[in-house]
Parts: structure tokens; sequence; C-alpha cells
């Protein structure tokens, strides 16, 4: 089994902020699939499953996605080679992806928790561009909306993220 884990925060605040991009490749993914998210009793996460793979999003905030992550993949004894996390990242322009198997958290906290909580660093990753403000802080950027420009780009993208996940990561063609 693998895992696709898409990072963000939850609840309805923080739906259409630049740091829930995860959540909406991980969203994207399961209605391509046919699956339907429900609570986990056993993990700190939502989740939709197949018989070949398990997507989450982390009922715990950013900062501590790691820990559910690594709940889920002890539940279902899972590799770390196995799991796709799915973040955002600053330092690229907004829409763009990047899919790498291996490689440091870049300073995102959330990747940083799952490096901690698996302890390595040998997982796939996709990263989102959401670029950086010129005027906002960075924690401050991440935790707000898309402009409603910069949400039209993102939107964009994910039928790409999805193709690049199946076909990078889960190994199907869609």
């Amino acid at each position: 089994m693998k895992l696709v884990v898409g990072l963000g925060n939850p609840g309805k605040k923080y739906e259409r902020t630049r740091h829930n991009v995860g959540f909406m490749v991980v969203d994207a993914l399961a209605k391509e699939l046919g699956l339907k998210f429900q609570k986990s009793h056993t993990v700190d996460a939502d989740y939709a499953r197949s018989e070949a793979v398990e997507l989450i999003k982390p009922r715990t905030f950013m900062n501590n996605s790691g820990i559910a992550v690594r709940s889920a993949a002890k539940k279902h004894r899972i590799k770390p080679e196995d799991i796709l996390i799915i973040s955002d990242d600053l330092d690229m322009e907004i829409g763009k992806l990047r899919y790498r198997e291996i490689g440091s958290s870049g300073g995102h906290r959330g990747v940083q928790s799952v490096i901690d909580n698996l302890k390595t660093n040998i997982f796939p990753r996709l990263k989102i561009g959401i670029s950086r403000s010129e005027t906002l802080a960075p924690d401050e950027y991440v935790t707000s909306n898309f402009t409603n420009t910069q949400l039209a780009q993102v939107k964009k993208v994910l039928p790409v993220a999805v193709r690049t996940i199946q076909e990078k990561f889960l190994k199907i063609e869609p």
C-alpha cells in the first residue's frame, strides 16, 4: 500500500489558505480515484482508501503533521519510500510543481515534522509553488487566503499534480 499525504491546517478557517494547497491536491486526487474522505478513529487524520493507496489529510496543525503521518505509516506498515508528502513552497512561483524522491525540509515546518517523526528524509514529495509575499511575513502569508487570481492559478495546476502523482508515485496511467 502507498500513502499520499496532503499537508495543511484543519478547519473551515484555513480551507482557502496557501498552506492548504496539499489538501487541495489530495482532494483532487480522491475525486479522480472516486474515493471519499472519512474521519479516522486511530490516526488524527481524514482518510480515503482503496486497496492500493490511502490518502490522508492530517487533523493536526501543519507543524505537527508528522504525528499523523507516522501513525498512518505504522498502522499500515508503510515504508517511508512509499509515502508521498504534498506541500506548499514559498520559494517557487505560484502554480509550479516539483517532484523529488528525497530532500530536506527546505525550511517547511510541516515537512520537517514528517522528517522528525519518520526519522528520515528519504520519502517522495511534491511541492506546489505559492510564491512569497513582498509585504507579509511568511507565517502570516501562508495562513492567509489565496487571492482569486492565485486560486485560479492553483486550480489550473491541480490536474497536473494529480497526473504527476499517478504517473511518478502510484505508477498508474491516468
